[in-house]
């Protein structure tokens, strides 16, 4: 089915809107120049209200229907890029060195925006609608920095939906699964304090550089003995510092590894935590050397609530058909700050396709701009099934 003549109207201006926010792409809660264009638009629009400054530089528009009091749905998108360089070679590339929508957050803005000027052209719906732009998704914690200042409360907001772009998946498709949708997922540093030495005399030594392998090696026993087979984990070490280069005969002192941890369910990601700290101390201490262990938790486990996600499955038959929507998606480690939103109020979390384009995070990913109409179909599909 293709989308509906309205948001393909919307779609050829909005894809102007997302090449713009392309080029200029702003990182985590600095984004003074996609924040300002945000408001400026939903003003344009004739949103009832538009608050911009929530989390610095976050922005919350409402739309009031004209069908009376009824329920008021929050409907969400990121709008920051990534610190990395663009390989696209396109007309709208980043103008930014070492910044791109590596995520396609231009698109996810680009039709949130659609959706808001397709509503406040037509207010046949009851209650509200909350549109939330939100920042610093990538690795900021943007969504649980909104909700520490009473995004919430402040608006009322009884129920909570987001949309992801999903590469691989063709356009005019979506995706989406009950219960654990995205990984939790937290990071770590060891530091492995050893005793330098000479390298011809490494019994004289504590040799850091040892240890860190067996602790690198062992860690691996986490997800592969520890843990239920069924019950998705990864451990990957993705960092190893120590020693240099120009002094191979020197044993260093010290040696630093980090990596990340992502699991699907919160009792095993405390259960991981406890295990990855005791194999890191006990593998230090079996080589007489100490290890000192930096926890960074990341984002929760993304948990799409079963009755919502039943609805946001219907939402999106009703404009694509059934055959396109496909309701038992895998599970995915990636995460996603989303999830804060979701441990707060109902909701869910649906992919929508982005076709046959480069994978998220690959310097040469583009949105697909012929997936935005299918966006603000949604988007409308959904309001007017909870707020009819």
């Amino acid at each position: 089915m293709n989308p509906s003549e309205t948001s393909r109207i919307i779609a050829n201006e909005a894809k102007n809107w997302r090449r713009e926010i392309h080029q200029y792409p702003e990182l985590l809660f600095d984004l003074p120049r996609t924040a300002a264009m945000v408001a400026e638009k939903l003003k344009a629009f004739g949103c009832d209200e538009v608050v911009s400054g929530i989390a610095k530089s976050g922005v919350v528009a409402v739309i009031n229907g004209n069908r009376g009091n009824g329920k008021t749905i929050a409907l969400r998108c990121d709008m920051d890029a990534l610190p990395m360089s663009e390989q696209t070679n396109l007309p709208y590339a980043s103008k930014v060195p070492n910044m791109m929508h590596a995520c396609g957050h231009d698109g996810h803005t680009a039709i949130l925006l659609g959706a808001a000027k397709r509503f406040t052209a037509n207010r046949d719906f009851a209650g509200e609608i909350v549109l939330i732009f939100q920042p610093a998704e990538e690795g900021g914690g943007g969504g649980r920095v909104m909700l520490e200042e009473g995004l919430l409360d402040r608006f009322g907001i009884d129920e909570v939906y987001g949309m992801h772009n999903q590469p691989g998946l063709a356009v005019g498709s979506f995706a989406i699964r009950s219960g654990p949708m995205m990984a939790a997922g937290d990071r770590f540093v060891i530091t492995i304090n050893g005793r330098g030495g000479h390298a011809a005399s490494p019994h004289l030594a504590r040799d850091p550089v040892l240890v860190a392998s067996h602790v690198i090696v062992a860690l691996q026993s986490i997800a592969s003995r520890f843990t239920d087979p069924f019950d998705p984990v990864v451990v990957s070490v993705t960092f190893i510092s120590g020693g240099d280069r120009k002094a191979l005969n020197v044993i260093p002192p010290a040696v630093e590894v980090g990596g990340t941890i992502r699991t699907m369910l919160p009792a095993t990601r405390k259960a991981v935590e406890q295990r990855f700290r005791d194999v890191v101390l006990g593998t230090a201490k079996l080589y007489d050397a100490q290890a000192e262990i930096d926890w960074r938790p990341g984002y929760p486990v993304t948990v799409n609530n079963a009755e919502k996600t039943s609805v946001a499955i219907a939402a999106a038959s009703s404009i694509v058909g059934a055959e396109r929507v496909d309701g038992n998606w895998p599970m995915t480690m990636g995460s996603e700050d989303f999830s804060y939103m979701l441990e707060k109020r109902p909701g869910a979390i649906i992919w929508l396709g982005n076709g046959d384009s480069a994978d998220l995070h690959n310097p040469a990913y583009d949105f697909n701009d012929n997936a935005i109409a299918y966006g603000i179909d949604y988007w409308a599909a959904l309001v007017a099934q909870q707020l009819s």
